[in-house]
């Protein structure tokens, strides 16, 4: 049956729902996917806490005495300037939302590699569910996995220790997910493009593997733009994890500084081009 016999969103939610029954029927592989992250929060975030290089009894010079309460002023403005907070772990939290769409996204990819692989996709073709709306479903479920587990990320930070803005409100986390949602589905639409391509399950493990730290590392993340050198701190202005982590750090963490405006002007214009290109490509790569 033609696709255009059907609506627009026709069998996206089939699709969707297909693939988070999948997932939810093991906790294990939840479980596990969570690991990552929260160890990086828990072990990196609390041990890298640049905060503490600031803090001091005293410091004593001959001749001279300056009391821990002006060490810590001037260690507390220092990170203001660079980080925007003075804790660090929050500043890594925050950006830890971003890792954990950015790892649940490159398993998108998996998804179809697997169903063609098991024959599941032949099925699929073989519905009256238009080609676009299968890889779309599949993004969807991703977009959804992915809020899950930043929400539990998000959760466990909070009991890490993460300070949010004085003056943060319930808008600020609806704007927080939304960035995330961009995010999400910009990178699995993008990871669900070079699965369309993929002629195995190994080819398509190397692409996660090689764009994976890339990725986070030439992003903010860890480090605010202004600490990196020139040719990183370009790269990172075109990376859209560099946009999430600031409208997540803006709206949370009340960073100064930050245009929420473009942030998600970006966000959306990444979303919708990898999307839109994503329904193109299955239109003409996916054969009955």
């Amino acid at each position: 049956m033609s696709d255009r016999s059907h609506g627009p969103l026709h069998g996206i939610w089939a699709v969707a729902n297909r693939e988070l029954v999948k997932w939810y029927k093991v906790p294990f592989i939840i479980g596990m996917s969570l690991v990552q992250p929260i160890l990086w929060l828990a072990l990196f975030g609390k041990a890298m806490n640049l905060g503490n290089l600031f803090t001091a009894s005293s410091l004593q010079i001959p001749g001279l005495s300056i009391p821990s309460q002006v060490i810590n002023e001037i260690g507390r403005d220092v990170m203001l300037k660079m980080f925007g907070t003075s804790d660090y772990f929050s500043f890594l939290a925050a950006g830890m939302l971003s890792f954990i769409v950015l790892f649940m996204s490159m398993n998108s990819g998996m998804t179809m590699v697997w169903d063609r692989r098991l024959g599941i996709l032949n099925k699929l073709l073989t519905t009256p569910v238009p080609r676009s709306n299968l890889v779309i479903g599949k993004a969807l479920a991703s977009v959804i996995k992915s809020l899950v587990q930043a929400t539990v990320v998000l959760l466990v930070a909070v009991l890490l220790g993460m300070q949010f803005g004085a003056e943060i409100n319930p808008i600020d986390f609806l704007g927080t997910y939304a960035a995330l949602f961009l995010l999400s589905m910009g990178l699995s639409s993008l990871f669900l493009i070079l699965a369309l391509r993929a002629t195995s399950w190994e080819s398509q493990m190397m692409i996660m593997n090689l764009v994976n730290m890339p990725l986070l590392f030439t992003s903010n993340s860890f480090y605010p733009l202004q600490m990196m050198p020139w040719w990183l701190r370009d790269v990172a202005m075109v990376n859209p994890i560099t946009y999430s982590n600031e409208a997540a750090r803006g709206l949370l963490l009340a960073t100064p500084g930050v245009n929420i405006y473009l942030d998600f002007a970006y966000l959306l214009a990444f979303a919708v081009f990898f999307t839109g290109l994503l329904a193109v490509m299955a239109r003409r790569m996916l054969s009955r």
